[in-house]
């Protein structure tokens, strides 16, 4: 059955409830079912270098199996149980996904983003109990096994770490240079440290050495944001990871699609909807360099990638999907029919300009890491309304409530309130590890508030208009405002800061900030940004714009009215564009619209190619219109 319609959802939805449909219940089942569904079919492909011509692995469904067995029956020997932790930090790579499942079946995985500093890595693993850790032996251009060392030495739980080394996957030359100029790495923890491949050698790969779990349980633990501080640690269930991958099976993948997905596994989107959705299908997907789209020469080489492995579906985000319309399509992508784009809205003149380079719709979905990640798409058959994330998924029911003193109201079609969702993927209760966190997160008890205000048009669609969260989404990575206030805040000439997201062509959003000084003081915004950038620990946060202001907008109790600053900041930010394009028209107001949220209104000013201007504004999620 096809997905086109809202009808075609309800159709697949009505045929069963979930707890009847026959799918696994653990992750060994799940992974012994592709063993002996697919068999000998390709599973997953890696390639430690972007060229098309560089070597690459393959491994069928059957050793994917047998490599993941092994690795849940080295995890059970180092007295990893059901309710354990096994953490990785690590770039892509085949022992990426072996830790990955292995992980899944012997325990709790815990993936953590290797960017992360050894200080944020350290209150992950902590928060986790993580006893064991999956990470890389030391290696050039690297300093992956130097943060973890250091991460180890304050998390008192970890027992084993097993490394990982990349020279396995280096050719030629190469492959005699790098022993020698291999970073050295000072390791001051307890922890007992192994070969990863040469351990798992040692365990039996066609069956458990352990008896499997018996019923559904947490499987995995993701780390939400991650910016500075302590993440939300989210907990997935076996059920809610099945509930993914059967929507892939459904709705998006067959056993013959090649998926090009240069996202990194420790993401929720690479694992849940991707790797999850192969497990089901039996699709086979491509992993292109440690760092995927960050890779040396992964942009450059996609289309010879494409054309390489036949790839018929490809994953990105849209800065991914920006920066690929930045290079000709160089090769013949002939094989390509879907692609899909998650993590932060799309504009529409990308979507426009993907679609008349390679011929190919963008699909765009929803998903959070709190819900194990899928929540809605716009149909692979049916009309895509660009800018909307679309229907929601079978078995997933979205209501837009609003908060009173009453008690939560469902909105009517059309009119604005927080998307609050129930699905396999949800939690209910324990979405976090903490406890404390789970407080006032879901509405009856059921519906995950996701923090997103959004609608429902009269056709189904579901629509995205602002974040109650107030994060700042830079390129599909969420920043805390947070962390960008309290850096300013403790400078002695500020007396106020707001950091929001402003508008920007290839990233969706970068960060900014508005300063509002102490009387009397004195101090530049290059100086403040001076200040603040050894107190950001991640670079990613710091503001691309700070600006001193007379005084900030405030609330009646003397909070920070931010959707004022996020109106000053798309002034600015489009005037400027206007300005630099020569186009004849300038921001009149920001206005707060019920459907779209903020609205640039223009005004003419001379002369205007309407079909310019068209697509220079449609570069950014922003909508604008004429003033009246």
């Amino acid at each position: 059955m096809g997905f086109a319609t809202v009808a075609d959802r309800d159709a697949i939805h009505n045929e069963m409830a979930w707890e009847e449909r026959d799918v696994p219940t653990t992750m060994y089942q799940f992974l012994d079912r592709a063993r002996q569904k697919y068999g000998d079919r390709p599973a997953v492909s890696y390639q430690l270098l972007s060229g098309p011509k560089d070597p690459a692995e393959t491994l069928t469904w059957s050793e994917l199996f047998a490599k993941s067995v092994q690795t849940a029956n080295l995890l059970r020997a180092l007295g990893v149980g059901e309710t354990d932790t096994v953490a990785f930090i690590l770039p892509n790579s085949s022992e990426t996904v072996f830790a990955l499942l292995g992980g899944a079946i012997a325990g709790i995985v815990s993936p953590i983003n290797p960017l992360l500093e050894a200080d944020q890595i350290s209150a992950i693993l902590r928060e986790t109990g993580a006893k064991v850790v999956v990470t890389l032996k030391s290696f050039p251009r690297t300093d992956v096994a130097q943060k973890v060392a250091a991460a180890v030495d304050f998390a008192p739980n970890v027992k084993h770490v097993l490394e990982i080394d990349l020279l396995r996957y280096v050719t030629g030359i190469k492959k005699l240079i790098i022993p020698l100029i291999r970073p050295k790495n000072v390791v001051h923890h307890t922890a007992a440290t192994r070969d990863f491949n040469k351990e798992i050698a040692k365990h039996p790969s066609d069956r458990l050495t352990f008896e499997d779990s018996k019923a559904d349980r947490v499987a995995a633990y993701f780390h939400t944001g991650g910016t500075t501080g302590m993440p939300k640690v989210a907990q997935h269930l076996y059920s809610g990871m099945v509930y993914n991958g059967w929507l892939g099976d459904r709705l998006l993948f067959g056993e013959e699609d090649v998926v090009i997905c240069p996202l990194p596994l420790f993401h929720v989107f690479a694992v849940e909807p991707v790797l999850m959705s192969m497990i089901y299908s039996g699709a086979h997907v491509v992993f292109p360099t440690p760092q995927g789209y960050r890779g040396d020469g992964v942009f450059d080489n996609f289309w010879k990638l494409i054309e390489r492995w036949q790839v018929t579906f490809m994953i990105g985000v849209p800065t991914a999907f920006a920066a690929l319309m930045q290079r000709s399509v160089n090769a013949d992508v002939s094989t390509l029919n879907k692609a899909f784009s998650g993590s932060a809205p799309l504009p529409i003149e990308l979507y426009n300009r993907f679609e008349t380079a390679t011929g190919v719709e963008i699909i765009e979905g929803y998903g959070l890491t709190e819900a194990t990640c899928l929540v809605s798409c716009n149909p692979i058959e049916g009309a895509k309304k660009v800018g909307s994330v679309g229907i929601p998924f079978p078995h997933t029911d979205v209501k837009i409530l609003l908060h009173t003193p009453e008690g939560p109201r469902e909105c009517a079609t059309d009119e604005v309130g927080e998307i609050c969702i129930d699905n396999p993927g949800v939690y209910a209760g324990s979405t976090y590890t903490e406890a404390d966190k789970n407080h006032e997160l879901f509405h009856h008890d059921v519906y995950l508030r996701t923090g997103d205000l959004g609608r429902i048009d009269e056709d189904g669609y579901l629509w995205i208009t602002g974040r109650a969260k107030d994060l700042i989404i830079r390129g599909g990575h969420n920043i805390d405002p947070a962390i960008i206030e309290e850096a300013l805040a403790g400078h002695e000439a500020v007396a106020f800061a707001g950091a929001i997201g402003q508008p920007d062509s290839f990233a969706g959003e970068l960060p900014c900030a508005y300063v509002e000084l102490v009387d009397g003081a004195e101090v530049t915004s290059k100086e403040l940004l001076d200040y603040i950038r050894p107190r950001i620990t991640e670079r990613a946060a710091i503001p691309k714009y700070l600006e001193i202001v007379d005084g900030l907008p405030k609330t009646a109790v003397g909070k920070i009215f931010k959707p004022d600053l996020r109106k000053m900041a798309i002034s600015r930010v489009f005037n400027q564009v206007l300005e630099e394009a020569k186009v004849a028209a300038e921001v009149v107001e920001v206005a707060e619209d019920k459907k779209r949220g903020l609205v640039a209104r223009l005004k003419r000013t001379g002369e205007v190619d309407e079909e310019a201007l068209s697509h220079l504004l449609g570069n950014y999620t922003t909508p604008w219109e004429w003033a009246a």
